[in-house]
């Protein structure tokens, strides 16, 4: 339901995005890495038995050939290192995709936003749709809205930052909380 900016991209006044705002993005990247350092590392263990089954089998029992046993757990091994790895990357695509979009422009328009409540249309788990108007009222871009707040139909004008992945990051100047304005300070800076 996400509309293109289309013709007004070529128009809009635009931002990269700052050190602060970057960082913050880097930060929760590093967060999925450390999380994604367990399922590689069972990759590697099952990867590692798979292969030595297939290279170095073990010695089978009398009526088991060497073979027969090398055939039962090294696919299974296998599998199992596949589905650690399918994991893995599951668990880093949505932050290396957001990280990716910080290469994209941030727009600013001094314009409206719009609230509009859900429809039959509207994504189960929505409660309605959030859109940036242009100053003659003109939809720019509109996303789906999630959150326990029923929301009303209403336009205000405002003086908004968005991205097109990221939705609305500024309204009037305060944060919308798609990316943090503070982040705790650890030991080493980024």
């Amino acid at each position: 339901m996400k509309a293109g900016l289309g013709d007004y991209e070529k128009t809009l006044v635009r931002r990269a995005w700052t050190k602060s705002e970057r960082r913050a993005v880097v930060r929760a990247l590093l967060c999925r890495m450390q999380i994604a350092i367990e399922p590689l590392l069972c990759v590697l263990v099952f990867g590692a038995l798979a292969i030595g089954l297939v290279f170095f089998p073990p010695p089978a029992p009398a009526k088991l050939e060497q073979h027969d046993a090398t055939l039962v757990l090294a696919p299974i091994f296998g599998l199992v290192a596949g589905g650690f790895l399918i994991y893995a990357v599951a668990l880093m695509v949505p932050s290396l995709r957001a990280l990716r979009r910080t290469l994209l422009p941030i727009y600013i328009v001094d314009g409206y936003v719009r609230y509009r409540r859900a429809d039959r249309h509207t994504d189960a788990g929505s409660n309605g749709y959030v859109a940036v108007l242009n100053e003659e009222r003109r939809t720019i871009v509109e996303w789906p809205s999630f959150g326990s707040t029923r929301l009303v139909d209403a336009v205000r004008p405002s003086l908004v930052e968005f991205s097109m992945d990221g939705g609305i990051h500024r309204i009037d100047g305060r944060s919308t909380g798609v990316v943090p304005e503070t982040m705790p300070q650890r030991a080493g800076r980024l």
